[in-house]
């Protein structure tokens, strides 16, 4: 019997069998004529039936695609969940959830979330007559202070973005079942299913943008949901159908490709994600750092309790203002000003300016999101050339002479 594995800095161990399963689950040969071992692309839209109305398996490629199916399983297997499904987007999959409510039901959202999820519960699902509440789901009595008769889904991440904040999955899903029938969905894009498996924390639903980590090569935009429960995995897997939410075959296949290397390029992304938070919480050009592998993270011991470990994502607050934070993207040689985040390339961006600038201003002032909060999402680069980037840089935006 395999011993399990240590994990670094006192976090849960790591999942057994995890590289194994993403390189094997759903790939066998044997499903395929020509015994290929890579899955290949199965561009067809239309398969050939036997007889009307008996295929063997696939009939339209909205419905059902080899190539997609070969990932869905891995999915579900890292997940450790019974089903999976693969979208066109994270807001794909989003849009999808929240077509299992109805006009009038309420949804809790938390308060510090990824722009694009704001965005879609502010300005589009209330169109349908849908309330939104956002709220500090990380403490949970403000959470179940939050649930009335009409909610029926909460919606969390965590770590959030941009603030890193955690969220007691057990805790929420606690809180949340004993109010009745809610669905608990878990944005788990930053830490990816390497790092945290909400589903067996007590979440209904785990999603992702598969385009960060868990894809990690920047070519791919995509999305996921994880669910155990067959009567919700049937009426997602009919509303996807019905509202056509699904990736091409070349995308699936691509992030198929990308998945296969999960383990490996997380371990790395914690191993720079915490060099680099380390480095700039000792830097005196710098106001805070927030990142979970650090004890001076306010919920450092929930990340352990509840994670195998860390990502690259790692926020800060340079000193000074607008001008001092834009003067440091502008000087990074290394790190690309983009956004996005998740892939094997460093980048940084300013989320009040970019990722988040359609969140009120109002409600970034109380998150914190100010003009000198940057966001880094740390790849898999020689942590000794990231450092010197960031060094030089800070450097470059507080030159010695200035007043």
């Amino acid at each position: 019997m395999q011993e399990k594995d240590v994990s670094p800095h006192g976090y849960l161990p790591s999942f057994q069998h995890f590289a194994t399963q993403a390189i094997h689950v759903g790939q066998e040969p044997e499903q395929w004529t020509s015994q290929a071992v890579v899955p290949p692309i199965s561009l067809s839209t239309t398969f050939k039936q036997g007889a009307p109305g008996q295929h063997s398996g696939f009939e339209y490629s909205r419905s059902g695609n080899p190539t997609r199916n070969c990932l869905e399983k891995a999915v579900a297997a890292l997940d450790g969940a019974k089903y999976s499904l693969s979208f066109a987007s994270g807001l794909a999959a989003t849009m999808t959830i929240t077509h299992l409510l109805k006009t009038g039901d309420q949804i809790i959202c938390m308060d510090d979330v990824y722009g694009g999820t704001s965005r879609y519960f502010r300005q589009v699902a209330p169109e349908f007559g849908l309330k939104i509440s956002f709220v500090d789901c990380s403490k949970t009595k403000c959470l179940e202070a939050a649930i009335t008769p009409e909610t029926k889904l909460v919606w969390v991440e965590t770590p959030t973005n941009p603030s890193l904040k955690m969220v007691d999955i057990a805790a929420c899903a606690h809180t949340v079942h004993k109010r009745g029938d809610i669905i608990l969905v878990v944005d788990n894009t930053f830490m990816s299913a390497y790092f945290q498996r909400p589903l067996a924390l007590g979440a209904d639903i785990c999603m992702y943008s598969a385009t960060k980590y868990m894809n990690g090569h920047s070519d791919v935009v995509m999305g996921l949901v994880s669910v155990n429960s067959e009567s919700l995995h049937k009426r997602l897997r009919f509303l996807q159908n019905s509202v056509g939410a699904v990736p091409s075959p070349f995308d699936c296949y691509l992030f198929n490709r990308g998945l296969k290397t999960l383990q490996i390029r997380m371990q790395r992304h914690f191993e720079n994600g915490m060099a680099v938070a380390r480095f700039l919480e000792s830097n005196p050009l710098v106001e805070k750092v927030i990142y979970p592998g650090l004890p001076s993270h306010p919920q450092h011991e929930l990340a352990k309790r509840q994670c195998t470990g860390c990502p690259g994502m790692v926020t800060f607050y340079i000193k000074g203002t607008l001008q001092h934070a834009e003067s440091f993207l502008k000087n990074l040689k290394l790190f690309t000003l983009a956004e996005s985040l998740g892939g094997y390339e460093s980048l940084a961006e300013l989320p009040a300016i970019m990722t988040h600038a359609s969140v009120p201003k109002s409600h970034r002032d109380v998150l914190g999101i100010s003009d000198t909060l940057i966001r880094l999402s740390v790849g898999l680069e020689d942590k000794e050339d990231l450092l010197e980037d960031i060094d030089q840089a800070l450097k470059a935006a507080h030159p010695p002479n200035a007043n």
